[in-house]
């Protein structure tokens, strides 16, 4: 029976496709629910970390699922909801597409298709490219190229995007 548990988990960390929805959520996760909410979705995650910074005064808490390829940010200002989340799994769907097998034009281009422009384009000080599609809540970072890292969240207002420190 226990060697069965294992196998039914193997598999599903395998078989896991992650589904970028924005404005929504991420997989069957919907933005502003709760960590416990996020633990009966994806389980316990491997590291949990608290975020602050004074500046932006925001502070939040990560569960962070390394082997699946994500992080999970929980607003600790704003009752521990879920409001933003950071991919590398590079098996991630964004409108049916594998979001990281996408060129910068390509994503663009994607982007555009479903009504969303792109908003800024900035050199990072550490090398990486970033592309924002503000009205999608979405950032994408690309390095030498290739798509590296995704984060998106909920938009409380338009113009008002929750930033969450990485």
């Amino acid at each position: 029976m226990f060697l069965l548990a294992i196998s039914v988990i193997f598999i599903s960390v395998m078989d896991f496709t992650p589904q970028i929805n924005l404005l929504k959520g991420f997989c069957t996760l919907n933005f502003g629910v709760t960590i416990v909410d996020a633990e009966l979705v994806f389980g316990k995650p491997e590291e949990i970390q608290v975020l602050d910074d004074p500046i932006l005064e925001t502070s939040c808490t990560v569960y962070h699922y390394w082997e699946s390829g994500f992080s999970l940010f929980f607003d600790n200002k704003n009752s521990m909801k879920f409001g933003s989340v950071e991919v590398d799994n590079e098996d991630t769907l964004l409108f049916n597409k594998k979001i990281f097998s996408l060129k910068e034009q390509e994503l663009i281009d994607l982007m555009k298709e479903h009504k969303y422009i792109l908003t800024d384009s900035e050199k990072q000080e550490w090398g990486e490219k970033r592309l924002s599609f503000d009205e999608a809540g979405l950032d994408c970072y690309y390095e030498n190229g290739r798509l590296t890292s995704i984060n998106f969240g909920v938009i409380d207002e338009l113009n008002n995007f929750e930033f969450l420190p990485n």
